[in-house]
Parts: C-alpha cells; sequence; structure tokens
C-alpha cells in the first residue's frame, strides 16, 4: 500500500558520479569566499540554478534541515548534494572533501609558517537555548503559513544506514569525554573538545568562534592572539570556516599538534555535524510534509539569524574593528559586495593589500 510521500514525484535530477561531484565542489572550495550564508548562495547559483542537481523547493528545505541541525551548516548542505548527485555516502564524502581539503590545507601551511617564525625570529548553553525558543516560537507563530509540498527529494541513503548515523554521533558525543577524564590522554581530549564543539554549534561559521575559544584558550592550549590570528588567516581562505580547526589542531600544545593534532580537530569538528545529516537524510521526507515540523524550522532559522548577528559582533567586530581606519575598510567591502557586485576573493585580495599598506610605518 503505498503513502502519500510516496505517491509524490522525486524531485531529484539523474544521477551523476562522485568524480563529477568532487570537480563541481573542487571549484566551490577554491572560490566561495564568506561564512555559511555565502556559501549557500554559491551553492543555489551553482547547483540549483546553472547545473539543476535540484529545484528550488528541494534546496530551500535542505538549507532549512542543515540549519535546524547543529553543524557546519554550508558543509552538510554541500554533503547531501553530493549523496543526491553522487548517488550515495561516496558522493557526500567526495563533495565534502573537495570543498573542505583546499582551505584546510592552506590554513594547515599558514600555521607552519607562523611557527616557523616564532621558533627563528624569536559558550554552548545560550546557542541551544536560542534554537529551542525559535523553533518554540515557530511552532506557535508560524503553523498558518506552511508552504505547499514540492515533492520527494529520495536521498539514496536506507533507514538503517541513517539510524547507524544517529547511534554513532551519541556514541562519539558520550564516550570519548568518559576516556578523557579516565586516561588524561590528550589526544582523546583534542578529539573531544572540537567534536563537542560541531556538535553544540547551530548555523556553523562565524557561531563556533566563542565555543572554540572556550575550548581552546581557556584551557591554555593556544593563546588567544595566536587564535585571532588564526581567524583572520581563515577569512583571508576560501572554503568553510570550520577549518580553522585545521590551523588550531597544528598550533596547539600540548601534542598532537602538528599534521596529527590538524587532522583529529578536522575530522572532529565536521563529523557531528556530517554523521547528524546523513542519519538524517532518510527521515527527512516523512518530517518535511508535517506542518508542525516546518513551522519549527521557519522559527529555528529565524533564531540562527540572530545567532549569526550576535556572532558577527562579539568575537568578530570587536577583535576586527578596533579604529576609524578599520571601520572604513569594513564599508569599503560591504559597499564593493551590495553595490558594485564586486567578486568576494577581489574584495578579500583588495583589503588585504590595503591593510598591509595601513599597517606600514609611517602609513
Amino acid at each position: 500500500m503505498s503513502t502519500h510521500n510516496d505517491a509524490l514525484p522525486v524531485a531529484r535530477p539523474a544521477d551523476g558520479s562522485p568524480l563529477e561531484v568532487f570537480r563541481v565542489f573542487l571549484k566551490l572550495g577554491l572560490t566561495s569566499f564568506g561564512g555559511p550564508i555565502a556559501h549557500l548562495g554559491y551553492f543555489r547559483d551553482e547547483l540549483v540554478v546553472r547545473r539543476k542537481w535540484i529545484d528550488e523547493a528541494g534546496y530551500a528545505d535542505l538549507v532549512a534541515l542543515c540549519q535546524f541541525l547543529p553543524g557546519s551548516a554550508s558543509s552538510q548542505v554541500g554533503f547531501s548534494l553530493g549523496v543526491l548527485r553522487g548517488n550515495g555516502l561516496v558522493g557526500g564524502l567526495a563533495a565534502w572533501c573537495a570543498f573542505t581539503l583546499p582551505s584546510a590545507l592552506m590554513l594547515f601551511a599558514f600555521a607552519l609558517g607562523a611557527a616557523a617564525i616564532v621558533v627563528f625570529v624569536g559558550g554552548s548553553f545560550g546557542q541551544i537555548g536560542a534554537i529551542a525558543l525559535g523553533a518554540a516560537a515557530g511552532l506557535y507563530f508560524c503553523r498558518a503559513d506552511a508552504p505547499a509540498l514540492a515533492g520527494r527529494l529520495g536521498f539514496p541513503v536506507s533507514r538503517r544506514a541513517g539510524a547507524i548515523a544517529l547511534v554513532l554521533f551519541a556514541a562519539f558525543f558520550l564516550i570519548p569525554p568518559l576516556l578523557a577524564n579516565a586516561t588524561g590522554h590528550q589526544g582523546i581530549a583534542l578529539f573531544d573538545a572540537f567534536y563537542r564543539t560541531g556538535a553544540l554549534v547551530f548555523g556553523g561559521g562565524h557561531v563556533v568562534l566563542p565555543l572554540l575559544q572556550a575550548e581552546v584558550v581557556a584551557p591554555g592550549w593556544v593563546t588567544n592572539e595566536t587564535f585571532l590570528a588564526g581567524y583572520g588567516l581563515t577569512q583571508a581562505v576560501p572554503g568553510p570556516l570550520f577549518t580553522f580547526a585545521a590551523y588550531l589542531g597544528t598550533v596547539l600544545t600540548p601534542a598532537p599538534n602538528g599534521w596529527a593534532g590538524a587532522v583529529i580537530a578536522l575530522v572532529a569538528i565536521f563529523l557531528s555535524g556530517l554523521l547528524l545529516v546523513y542519519g538524517m537524510l532518510p527521515f527527512w521526507d516523512g518530517l518535511r510534509t508535517r506542518p508542525a515540523m516546518q513551522a519549527a524550522m521557519r522559527g529555528t532559522n529565524a533564531a540562527v539569524v540572530g545567532i549569526l548577528g550576535a556572532a558577527l559582533y562579539s568575537p568578530v567586530w570587536t577583535s576586527a574593528v578596533l579604529s576609524p581606519r578599520d571601520f572604513a575598510l569594513a564599508l569599503t567591502a560591504f559597499l564593493l559586495l551590495t553595490v558594485w557586485k564586486a567578486p568576494p576573493w577581489i574584495i578579500v585580495l583588495l583589503l588585504a593589500a590595503a591593510s598591509v599598506s595601513l599597517a606600514a610605518p609611517g602609513a
């Protein structure tokens, strides 16, 4: 007996291949500057409008799902589109690797360069509460205007695979802190800190900064100056902001650090979000048809906007805009991006050059 969901048309194109997914997301990983909102815009332009991997309604629902879950929202959306186009998990991993590795490798190189110069030259409960309140407000205020369902997304993920992913998410969240406390092993503690950060941040991007700062600066693994310097470097390279974890894993002390620390931190901070979204994909068609779920997601999206606004002020604005000249540069970048529609990578290069010029002696 067919269900209501089974009768809906499948809103997905013909299957592609993991190689195609990797090639397309590698291009996005090399050119996608900015935070999660900017990345979602790039994904829409390239994959919805130009390549038509998914329709507008399906993409909007997928973005809503990834905003509803903790983790890097843009990376979760990219991973899910890779699963859809690449016909399964291999396609999702191809999308994630291609979109993440360029910035992670660049940040690792930056971290090594900074370490060489030094050697030779001598908060989560608030976010969870905001998301919960947003979902509750959506349930109360937004139930009357639910949009019509556009069709099934048809992700090629079985319910069993999804359930296994959700169990693994919970296991990695609960077991490592117990092991770290029992053994005192720094590698396990490092994995736990970054996994927990990825699991408790909603919206991704700049929202992760306060949580990361609490995890690595407070225990003395990284100094606040090194943390802010790495954040500045992350803003100067394309790709998801979560790759900041690779930099932190490289420079922190005690060991493991360097390559080992970078790999542990990078995998841990992304793993929670990827496990969550992969686990939810086979159940999503059923959930997205329910008016209560749609209303909760609309409230959640509004809460995420507020969280991103708070993160924009602290630590982004408070650590970057320290003088009238800094404000003038920020305003110039905003006008170039919104009024004159300049490409983001050109704006990044122009502002980097301007900052170096203003920092020179006599400027």
